[in-house]
């Protein structure tokens, strides 16, 4: 009788499950920081006089504010 070869097969196959979990995992937490970017703010001017502030302070979109959270 010869003697009986030890295959290797399911713990290969779960360390391919396990890469592929990993490289899944990679991806959506880097799809989710992307999602995450606050919105730029550089549309505010400079104002130097207080009528000046009231009307970029007025001219401020306010609606979308509270639509992420």
């Amino acid at each position: 009788m010869e003697p009986e070869q030890k295959t290797n097969g399911a713990l290969l196959g779960s360390i391919i499950i396990i890469i592929i979990l990993i490289i899944g995992g990679i991806y959506l937490w880097k799809a989710s920081l992307k999602e995450n970017t606050l919105p730029e703010t550089n549309n505010l001017g400079t104002a130097d006089g207080t009528a000046n502030l009231e009307a970029e302070a007025n001219n401020i979109d306010l609606e979308g504010l509270d639509q992420e959270i």
